[in-house]
């Protein structure tokens, strides 16, 4: 890429594009994707269905307008794509069918909670989708009681069921836990599996439900012969869904007669039978301690039998799953290394093969598999922020450049890798990036970033964090960020070495990494940022409450009294598995691992960015942060940010998002720069 001397700024997010969900049509001739886009105007975003052929050619937009477009479906015979948009007139998202031919597209449901995850049967005559209901709702479902077609009678109607939603709102009455999630309160209604016919004439019949009770269930899967269901479900519905806890089920149609597979010692999930309807596969992580565990590939008999693992020789988390369209071959994404890429196995096992797609710095975000073995695929990488790519054989091609325009000018800063090793000899992946015209004879501010998770995995090419790092280094800093113990992508045994004992190894390893980019000598070792969000922030807190070294800190989303966020998080469970008990039964064990118990030895400048609407890590914990600091007479700051929660960073308000950025680079610059 040539040298180009625009640099990048927050306000650069409005013109950002990312490749979603690519899907790859029955003949292989045509991938359908998901292009998000960011509406300025209307400080939101937008997404569109997108077509191109895979014998080449350019990308052509195939659904317009302001609505959300997403989730394309192709039908069996290849002739109409199933999608979900919120262009009904309530707003709600609605299966919808539109022909490969194009022309408008036609609504296929009208549920008043929505509809959503659309699921063609393989014989083309029915799909099936999830949508929100109650026991009433039910019960009026069951009865055949519908709304009003008459206009003036369906006002009517809508304007007393919100009457009775607000009114069930106010008190709120709360018996379960999670009673809320991420950044909304949780009502009595749950996730049921719902299936409509598909007539030629376009007069499709009422969805017929085909689940039960009060419980979610999750996206329905087709077995190849159209006579069953597959989904996961939780096994106790008394009990607190915490989604640790589910076992796989088998809904025959139409009648909804279940059948339990239930994996001992496993919570297990996603379903996907073989096309030639031999095998399920699905994935599973050990209940005893979920914590630090990764999430392997499992396979069973389609008619009964033991499961077995086919991932485990890889000891790394697997994400998306595909089946080849001949069933003889298994395919599934899997980050390591901090790469994502695509891994194939065979269903009876043996040794894994990788595809292309790893170790090139990238990140596959969504993949797709064709009846010839053709694979499409999106992924980010350090040179650009999001596009699509076909594998065919061992050919590969970048088959869109969504942000070439926008990137034509910019000066986009190069990563290079870095490994160390921690004060006890384990070795430590990391990666810096360098500012415009850097000059290694030159002294250059650090800005530290550090991810959440504690287990998730950072890469060269972090679609989510590819515009901030960018901008960081933009402003002249030096940029580092690593995957210290407890993360993923390197194995079980890393990704729980900091169970139960957060901020001890996986400090050491940040700072260790620190002090080797310090002895490189272009590092002014008085000028020292460092910034995270959730577990980052965490981690954040803690560093400037043990180390004196750093000369701005910008803590985000983050936990500060481990024993606090028990108690008011949407994940409690996780907290104990984490902590192997409850914060009253240990108090001084969770305290001891809490940033907030060293807060008198914080003389950081803090800036504190948190959501009012945060409910994983809820913002009780920044207002006692805050309130510590203040009374102790610190250099702090706290920005809360209204209607947001804990994905502010990555899919916010965009005004929001970019004023956190600019808040971060405007702390940092003026306590880093001379």
């Amino acid at each position: 890429m040539p040298p180009n001397d625009r640099l990048i700024t927050p306000e650069d997010l409005y013109q950002l594009a990312w490749v979603e969900d690519p899907q790859i049509s029955p003949d292989g001739t045509w991938v359908a994707f998901v292009k998000l886009t960011v509406d300025q105007a209307h400080n939101g975003y937008h997404r569109a269905l997108w077509l191109i052929p895979t014998s080449g050619g350019e990308p052509r937009q195939f659904t317009s307008g302001t609505h959300q477009d997403h989730s394309p479906r192709w039908s069996p015979d290849g002739r109409q794509i199933a999608f979900v948009s919120t262009r009904a007139d309530n707003n709600k998202p609605q299966i919808c069918l539109i022909g490969l031919n194009g022309g408008e597209a036609r609504k296929l449901t009208d549920m008043r909670q929505g509809a959503t995850d659309p699921a063609w049967s393989p014989d083309g005559t029915r799909i099936a989708f999830l949508s929100r209901s109650n026991v009433g709702e039910r019960r009026d479902e069951d009865r055949g009681i519908a709304p009003p077609t008459d206009p003036d009678e369906l006002r009517q109607f809508e304007e007393r069921k919100r009457k009775q939603e607000d009114s069930r709102r106010d008190p709120r009455i709360i018996t379960r836990l999670p009673y809320r999630v991420l950044n909304y309160y949780l009502d009595d209604r749950h996730s049921h599996i719902y299936v409509v016919k598909i007539e030629t004439n376009g007069n499709h019949p009422t969805p017929k439900r085909l689940t039960e009770g009060e419980m979610d269930y999750a996206p329905p899967v087709w077995t190849p012969d159209s006579r069953f269901i597959l989904t996961s479900a939780e096994r106790d519905p008394r009990a607190d869904p915490i989604g640790l806890h589910t076992d796989i089920l088998r809904i025959a149609v139409p009648s909804g007669r279940v059948t339990r597979w239930r994996d001992p010692g496993f919570g297990c999930a996603e379903p996907h039978p073989s096309p030639d309807g031999k095998w399920i596969t699905f994935l599973r992580i050990p209940e005893d301690q979920p914590s630090g565990q990764v999430t392997r590939l499992a396979i069973r008999p389609a008619g009964g039998g033991r499961s077995r693992e086919l991932s485990t020789e890889l000891d790394r988390t697997v994400e998306v799953v595909r089946w080849s369209r001949d069933s003889r071959a298994l395919f599934f994404s899997a980050g390591d290394h901090g790469n994502t890429g695509i891994y194939r196995v065979r269903p009876t096992g043996g040794p894994l093969r990788v595809t292309q797609t790893v170790g090139k710095r990238r990140i596959v975000t969504g993949f797709d598999v064709a009846r010839d073995g053709q694979i499409a695929f999106a992924a980010s990488a350090p040179e650009y922020p999001s596009d699509l790519f076909l594998v065919e054989g061992e050919r590969e091609r970048r088959v869109t450049h969504i942000n070439e325009e926008w990137l034509e000018d910019k000066s986009v800063a190069p990563i290079r890798e870095f490994r160390y090793t921690a004060p006890d000899g384990t070795p430590i992946q990391g990666w810096v990036m360098f500012p415009p015209k850097f000059n290694p004879r030159r002294k250059w501010p650090l800005a530290v970033e550090i991810h959440g998770g504690p287990q998730a995995m950072w890469g060269p090419g972090t679609l989510s964090m590819w515009h901030e790092w960018q901008v960081l280094a933009a402003r002249g800093n030096v940029v580092f960020f690593c995957n210290p113990r407890g993360s993923d992508g390197y194995g079980t045994a890393f990704a729980s070495a900091n169970h139960a004992a957060w901020g001890e190894s996986d400090a050491n390893d940040i700072l260790s990494g620190i002090d080797a980019i310090v002895k490189r000598g272009y590092i002014d070792a008085k000028r020292i940022g460092v910034t995270g969000g959730s577990y980052g922030g965490f981690m954040t807190v803690w560093l400037v409450g043990h180390d004196q070294r750093f000369a701005a800190a910008v803590s985000q989303r983050g936990v500060y009294d481990v024993a606090h966020l028990h108690g008011t998080t949407d994940i409690a469970e996780w907290v104990e598995s984490e902590f192997d008990g409850f914060p009253w039964r240990k108090p001084e064990h969770f305290w001891k691992h809490s940033p907030l118990a060293y807060v008198d030895n914080i003389h950081t400048p803090l800036l504190i960015l948190h959501s009012d609407n945060d409910f994983r890590a809820p913002v009780s914990d920044a207002e006692q942060l805050f309130t510590a600091l203040r009374r102790l007479r610190r250099r702090v700051q706290f920005v809360r940010y209204p209607r947001e929660g804990h994905e502010l960073s990555r899919s916010g308000e965009p005004k929001h998002r970019i004023d956190r950025l600019t808040r971060i680079v405007g702390w940092f610059d003026k306590y880093l720069k001379r």
